[in-house]
């Protein structure tokens, strides 16, 4: 293999280009690479951080060891929420100067617990879970348990479970279904369906909760009603989604709230089959707002997952709990930290993918 020689930071066109990324003079870059005094601790990490975003490699005096590992446990990164969620997490580590170690399931590969083995066995100061067993009401939360009784620190993203002594980062997913219903109901629509995934996940469950309450409020139908007509079980992809928003278009549904944006795009598949326009004929609502979701056609109006707050609330929350653990070792570690379920409001972001309802004007 051909080693590269980089080439030093130092010439005057990257002194330039680093002062330029920071913002701050080149003198300024000088002194900080050359490890003089007299800059604040905050331009001095705005210069850093420079080098980090151009590419260059840190001069060995200015390069801090790791304070630790952390591990994070995703699922499969083919729904995009998931690598964004994965990005925020692993930038917010990096500047508490944590290495992240990413460690995602895969259909046949190593399970929740096979890579949480392998990471406690590396030494990880602590491990964040996102949307894991812990979202599952039929899975067993004494693995949790007894990974704490280890002295293991951990958060856990996306599903709560009573049953388990750890901080939770959450969505509203209530919230989440009040806001794209109240937003379909004032475009005139009265047969709104919902798309979700299968019943056993806490956030599934949620967002059912969510939307029978507003839609009961709203349009005043009857619970059994709305269980039974208005809401489709599938699986979070965009088959999933084609077959769930192709079952709400039988019974008569002009619009679809969905629970994953790639489940939206089904939708709109399923609709687009069916010689309907969307939003003409049909609307659509997705949620998490993913990367690029703005530049579908039509673009879709979604329910933005607060995904930045989440991923920095985990990180800082597992942090507390590093600490916590090491101010209190031995037996009492396990029972160190702060427990409780984190909430964070989602937003409704409208675009393209919903209109009036057919022959219906929107509502003032």
């Amino acid at each position: 293999m051909r080693r590269v020689q980089s080439t030093p930071v130092t010439a005057p066109a990257r002194l330039a280009d680093i002062a330029a990324q920071a913002g701050v003079s080149e003198a300024t870059v000088s002194r900080v690479l050359n490890g003089k005094p007299g800059v604040a601790a905050t331009t001095r990490q705005s210069v850093l951080a420079a080098l980090d975003v151009l590419g260059y490699e840190r001069p060995v005096r200015l390069r801090q060891r790791s304070a630790g590992l952390v591990g994070l446990i995703t699922p499969e990164l083919d729904n995009p929420i998931f690598p964004a969620l994965t990005q925020v997490i692993q930038q917010a580590l990096t500047r508490q100067d944590y290495t992240p170690i990413l460690a995602t399931q895969t259909p046949g590969g190593a399970t929740e617990d096979q890579l949480t083995e392998m990471l406690v066995d590396r030494g990880v100061s602590g491990i964040i879970f996102v949307s894991g067993l812990h979202a599952d009401t039929s899975a067993d939360m004494r693995r949790y348990e007894q990974l704490r009784a280890q002295g293991m620190p951990f958060v856990l993203v996306d599903g709560y479970s009573p049953k388990v002594r750890a901080p939770f980062i959450s969505p509203d997913d209530r919230a989440a279904m009040r806001l794209a219903v109240t937003h379909l109901v004032a475009l005139g629509h009265t047969r709104i369906g919902l798309a979700l995934g299968p019943r056993r996940f806490v956030p599934v469950i949620r967002k059912i909760e969510g939307f029978v309450q507003v839609v009961r409020e709203q349009l005043g139908l009857a619970p059994e009603v709305i269980e039974t007509e208005l809401i489709q079980h599938s699986l979070y992809s965009l088959e999933g989604g084609q077959a769930a928003a192709s079952a709400l278009l039988d019974r008569g549904c002009t619009a679809v709230v969905c629970a994953s944006d790639m489940m939206a795009l089904g939708a709109i598949r399923a609709a687009r089959q069916r010689g309907f326009e969307v939003p003409d004929d049909i609307s659509v609502v997705g949620f998490d707002d993913s990367p690029l979701i703005a530049f579908t056609d039509p673009p879709l109006t979604t329910v933005r997952k607060p995904v930045p707050a989440m991923g920095q609330a985990a990180v800082r929350t597992l942090l507390e709990e590093v600490r916590s653990a090491s101010a209190a070792p031995g037996a009492a570690r396990a029972d160190a930290g702060t427990y409780g379920e984190f909430v964070f409001m989602p937003e409704l972001v409208v675009r393209g993918s919903t209109a009036s309802g057919p022959g219906v004007g929107a509502r003032p």
